[in-house]
């Protein structure tokens, strides 16, 4: 397949159509969370209203419908890496619960809706990211959810899930991003903390569903490639949504970057180049997809649409 430009391809991406589809792929998460999840009348049920306010409180899904997109890939009834699609939300939505809180990023609204720590208060917001994220391992790890799989493969997932959420993974990118409140990071710093806090959980995404499919390893390189560009671009887009995004899109107030003291691209290239970079980056994601057909137009797709949120 020849690889095109982005300004070509980006002819070709219908923004309405496509947004359907996101929404619709949503939707059969949602009822996959729902299906794993305990529900909010389950004991104790403040905590479990917490953690239901928490995950049904919107959201794109994007990264569990990363891991049924290459489920997709690699040949996989999506249904078998539905647990894995799920744990992922679950350890993503962990992880924004304490962002929130007001020892780290303070925000009282998100997206488009008081923060968990507001409603329900601080200590049960801690307990409830803790539930969720115990809650991921316990889906993956299930007898019941292995059956048609091999369990050496599920095994190696879990193992790179848990690399990617942990201390060498997001919550090291959130501990760097703390660290750099308020002082001027350079660039190559600045990649290496979107790099892990939201670009390693994107990877584990899309690594979990083709792994689980038995994707040889050469496709399964040129996912790894996307997924490190589409984190970038996805995070250099979020830059440029605090500056001139709107509420409905951000889900939280303008300028909590500059207000948090945050360097981003924004902050250190300026808007124009910050949008420069990010198509860039998405160029780099419509490469990475040359050798598949159109099973990766969604993520052709996707990536193109990036941009156009800040646009």
């Amino acid at each position: 397949m020849k690889h095109c430009g982005l300004k070509d391809m980006s002819r070709k991406l219908d923004v309405e159509a496509f947004k359907k589809d996101l929404k619709m792929k949503a939707g059969l998460v949602n009822e996959y969370l729902k299906h794993y999840l305990p529900d909010e009348k389950t004991f104790p049920v403040s905590l479990h209203q917490a953690i239901n306010y928490s995950v049904f409180n919107g959201g794109k899904r994007l990264r569990p419908i990363l891991v049924l997109e290459s489920a997709n890939l690699a040949g996989l009834n999506q249904d078998l890496a539905a647990p894995f699609a799920c744990a992922l939300e679950l350890i993503h939505t962990y992880s924004l619960i304490h962002d929130d809180l007001p020892a780290m990023d303070d925000d009282d609204l998100r997206r488009g809706r008081p923060t968990c720590h507001v409603v329900y208060g601080e200590a049960l917001a801690i307990l409830a990211g803790d539930a969720l994220l115990t809650r991921a391992f316990q889906i993956m790890s299930m007898d019941n959810n292995m059956a048609g799989l091999n369990s050496r493969e599920v095994l190696r997932i879990i193992n790179e899930i848990s690399l990617a959420a942990g201390s060498s993974g997001m919550v090291a990118g959130q501990a760097l991003d703390l660290e750099a409140e308020g002082r001027l990071v350079d660039g190559e710093d600045l990649r290496t903390v979107h790099s892990l806090k939201t670009g390693c959980l994107f990877k584990a995404a899309l690594r979990s569903g083709a792994i689980l499919g038995g994707m040889p390893e050469e496709k399964l390189s040129s996912l790894n490639f996307y997924a490190e560009n589409f984190g970038l671009a996805f995070q250099i887009t979020d830059d440029i949504l605090d500056v001139e995004g709107d509420l409905e899109e951000l889900g939280k107030p303008l300028g909590s970057d500059v207000q948090n003291n945050k360097c981003t691209y924004v902050t250190l290239w300026g808007l124009p180049q910050a949008r420069e970079i990010a198509e860039a980056c998405v160029d780099k994601c419509l490469a990475s997809l040359q050798d598949f057909g159109a099973e990766a137009d969604f993520l052709r797709n996707l990536a193109l649409y990036l941009p156009l949120r800040s646009s």
